[in-house]
């Protein structure tokens, strides 16, 4: 666009109010908003209203088994923060795991990727596909219950008995001493999912020019190289991969289900999710359900703001 075009462009906008340049545009443009809009009626519908509807059944004793719903407004949120000790586990054991799992499987989903990408063609799609399977097998879980079975049977009790580290088999996933640690580690194995893809997928996307570019304006090294270059041209990707972890790290409750049963022993791997699904599933208190999915949901996009900020400061 010439710069006379722009000025005249932004005049025009000045002689309308914003609800008519919105329209003008939107007429201009009109075939990418007809292409556009059935996702956006899929996603108001099973996104957007769920989401304020939720929000409004916070504020109500909704039972699905009951009467309608009656207001009664704060309640449910001063049950659950000052009335619900499992709550209040359940979000110690989630503020834990994400705090590990979250940043560890981003970092680790890139250092695995930026590997990958210096590999010879021929070979990083095999690579790719090693380091992936785990997220996509349906499997995970069956192979850990049997690495850790809770008989002598187990691999690692019969190892660790042939050693003479232990006498006797332990139950490892209905031991509370254990259970949090081996979910983590099961949680970091399946990490490597869609975010590591776009992160390969950024990767690959870079103009080489830059780097030869970055050369003549003084990079030195491969660290250099990466935090003038690299990051800053893979935002979008690190953004999605980083939303990505951070939905993974809040909603990782079907690994503790499968593994270790529901409820975890002594509630040690009890998290919101659980919680969540507590009420919601098992109760039937939708009101209840709800505000624990609305807390859920602001600490989500807390998280989410704070990343994009941080990100923000890459490569400045």
């Amino acid at each position: 666009m010439s710069q006379k075009t722009a000025e005249l462009k932004a005049v025009s906008r000045t002689d309308m109010t914003r609800a008519q340049w919105i329209w003008k545009e939107m007429k201009v443009n009109k075939v990418a908003y007809l292409m556009v809009a059935p996702y956006m009626i899929l996603f108001t519908i099973f996104t957007v209203m769920p989401v304020i509807l939720s929000a409004f059944i916070s504020f109500t004793d909704f039972n699905m088994l009951q009467l309608p719903p009656n207001i009664v407004w704060l309640d449910n949120y001063i049950t659950l923060f000052f009335d619900d000790d499992i709550f209040l586990i359940a979000c110690k054991n989630t503020l834990l795991f994400a705090c590990v799992v979250g940043p560890v499987s981003y970092l680790l989903s890139f250092l695995v990727a930026w590997f990958i990408n210096e590999l010879d063609p021929r070979v990083r799609a095999i690579v790719t596909l090693i380091f992936y399977a785990p997220s996509i097998s349906g499997q995970v879980y069956l192979i850990w219950g049997t690495l850790f079975s809770a008989d002598a049977y187990g691999w690692v009790n019969a190892s660790l008995i042939e050693l003479g580290i232990i006498v006797e088999p332990i139950a490892w996933f209905q031991n509370a001493e254990y259970v949090m640690p081996l979910c983590i580690i099961v949680a970091l194995w399946t990490s490597l999912g869609t975010a590591f893809l776009s992160f390969i997928a950024g990767l690959q996307g870079i103009d080489r020019a830059l780097f030869e570019a970055g050369a003549v304006d003084g990079i030195r090294n491969r660290w250099q190289e990466l935090w003038y270059i690299t990051l800053p041209s893979m935002r979008p990707q690190l953004m999605f991969g980083a939303v990505m972890a951070i939905t993974g790290a809040f909603g990782f409750g079907g690994v503790v289900t499968a593994l270790c049963g529901f409820p975890s022993v002594d509630y040690s791997a009890h998290t919101i999710m659980h919680h969540l699904e507590d009420f919601a599933n098992q109760r039937y208190e939708m009101g209840y359900a709800s505000a624990i999915a609305v807390v859920l949901f602001a600490v989500m996009i807390g998280s989410n703001m704070l990343i994009k900020r941080m990100l923000s400061k890459v490569g400045t």
